[in-house]
């Protein structure tokens, strides 16, 4: 079912870095090791 929600909650910013949400045994975090992702803007 769908609601209104109040506008207020719309406009909240969360600041979370991807090392808190990405487990350690993550298969992105053994990719960033060996490939170098510095010719990404």
């Amino acid at each position: 079912m769908l609601s209104k929600q109040s506008m207020e909650g719309r406009y909240q910013v969360s600041m979370i870095a991807f090392d808190q949400i990405v487990p350690e045994n993550h298969l992105v975090r053994k990719i960033e090791k060996v490939m170098d992702f510095t010719f990404i803007y």
